[in-house]
């Protein structure tokens, strides 16, 4: 193969699924040992492109070569075969199992039934580590991984299986900064050996640090193919959407707005101590920090979901004891979880009967049975508020995008009228323009008087909304700053010193 073939080459690559077009005509390559970003909104088309070249769906038209053959009908098994893997943002890895089975688990897959030899897996592992330079028990089971070490499991299992073009979806969206900055060395460490790789993310300022080019898409047809030298942050967000989206600073001084909620000394064994700040009415307060700061512990505990062993919380200068998150909620105190697929929506339900979630006392008749015309009320007018993209409420969570997953959560919260929301990573795995309309409704929501924490693994988003912004470090608060007094790589600076 001459340096002027690309590995992957799509031509006129279009997809329909019904009346429903998801590609049209896409003119699109990838070069040996490339890392090349694929980005757009969420429903442009780039999990349909990926499926395409997995050999998942076939394409309605256009051609599929490899190395300059045309390898059409492509099924999953021969685009293995051909060296294409796809790591997607699930992972698709078997928790019950050991580091080295599920690593090692494809090449027991080909062939006749064979007896598994566990010390040969436990070989395969070892090397393909060693390769990653990774050092990772084989024997471990994956349950008890943090989602980092998953995330390398998955790409060792892409490299056992002899992969020569790996797609990341979405490989950053749970990860801190210091993981990322990890899961990037790696994904070098894979361009030095001459394996591309296709990195699809939302954050812009990974796809300029990481890639050599970057693909834009738009409503399932290709923008542009560009070197990313020639492209910014601002500029990639324009092609994505059209729009001129500037995340700037926002912050207000707040010093004179009544105290709402405040914490003094709070404290949970082996997570947080001696934790004191005041959140006021209408206040976006931040929470930054590394993996193991505390900041989720501590939200936890404010929503009742964890018993505080010492300290005092206060709303509206009232002391609170909070022995379950049903406390929390009659308080007036909501919480949106970083999980919002398992922990915040029932994915195969309704929109409807998810935002009613959280109110079902409220929506009950006389009779004790929900009234059904409230809670429809109720969900179209949350979904008109939010402006969340549904034809009808009687969708399933799981057919929306990531951003309207994000909105119909927010919605379930925010029909118990809360006084005090805490949004932990709120955008995460949601595209630009979904942030964007994640952040106004925080705004929104601090005009009307709430008081909103939010906690983020991202400086410029608590930049974006917060008015102050906490630093936590080994579960104490480390310092407080107000955005604009202090620049993002400043914070960044003091957060991985």
């Amino acid at each position: 193969m001459t340096d002027d073939v690309p590995f992957l080459r799509l031509t006129g690559l279009s997809k329909r699924f019904g009346g429903v077009r998801a590609l049209e005509g896409i003119d699109w390559d990838v070069r040996p040992g490339e890392v090349h970003c694929l980005v757009g909104e969420n429903g442009c088309g780039k999990s349909t492109l990926i499926k395409t070249v997995a050999g998942v769906h076939p394409p309605s038209e256009g051609t599929i070569e490899i190395e300059g053959e045309n390898v059409l009908p492509l099924t999953p098994a021969r685009a293995k075969a051909l060296g294409i893997q796809v790591i997607f943002q699930d992972l698709s890895l078997f928790p019950n199992l050991s580091v080295a089975e599920n690593i090692a688990v494809e090449c027991h897959l080909e062939g006749a039934l064979k007896p598994v030899r566990k010390a040969h897996m436990r070989r395969i592992a070892e090397s393909v580590l060693k390769r990653l330079d990774f050092d990772l028990d084989p024997s471990a089971l994956v349950s008890d991984l943090p989602v980092a070490e998953r995330q390398i499991v998955a790409i060792a299992r892409g490299l056992a299986a002899k992969a020569r073009l790996i797609f990341m979806d979405e490989p950053t969206a749970s990860l801190t900064r210091a993981e990322v900055d990890r899961l990037l060395s790696i994904v070098a460490k894979l361009k030095a050996d001459g394996i591309a790789v296709v990195f699809v993310s939302h954050r812009l300022e990974e796809v300029v640090e990481i890639a050599e080019r970057v693909t834009v898409f738009r409503d399932g047809r290709k923008v542009g193919t560009w070197p990313v030298a020639e492209v910014d942050q601002k500029r990639i967000a324009h092609l994505m959407t059209g729009l001129d989206i500037d995340h700037g600073t926002v912050a207000r001084d707040m010093s004179a707005a009544e105290p709402l909620l405040s914490v003094e000394r709070l404290s949970r064994r082996g997570e947080f101590a001696d934790v004191s700040f005041t959140l006021r009415k209408g206040e976006v307060l931040g929470l930054v920090g590394l993996l193991g700061a505390g900041r989720t512990e501590l939200a936890l505990t404010l929503f009742g979901m964890n018993r505080a062993e010492g300290g005092t919380i206060r709303l509206n200068g009232q002391p609170l004891s909070l022995r379950s998150n049903r406390d929390a909620v009659r308080a007036g105190i909501a919480y949106v979880s970083e999980d919002r697929l398992s922990l915040g929506v029932i994915l195969p339900q309704s929109i409807e009967d998810n935002i009613g979630l959280a109110v079902m006392k409220g929506l009950a008749g006389r009779s004790g049975l929900i009234a059904r015309r409230r809670r429809r009320d109720l969900a179209r007018d949350w979904v008109r508020r939010l402006a969340i993209k549904v034809p009808d409420i009687d969708r399933p969570v799981q057919t929306l995008s990531g951003g309207n997953q994000q909105r119909v959560v927010l919605a379930k919260w925010l029909a118990t009228r809360p006084s005090v929301l805490i949004l932990d990573s709120p955008t995460v795995g949601v595209d630009i323009k979904n942030k964007q309309g994640i952040y106004e409704i925080v705004a929104e929501l601090s005009r009307e008087g709430v008081g909103v924490i939010v906690i983020s693994d991202e400086v410029s988003e608590a930049f974006a909304t917060c008015d102050r912004v906490l630093h936590m470090r080994a579960g104490r608060i480390l310092e407080e700053t107000i955005p604009g007094r202090i620049t993002e790589r400043q914070l960044e600076e003091r957060i991985y010193a």
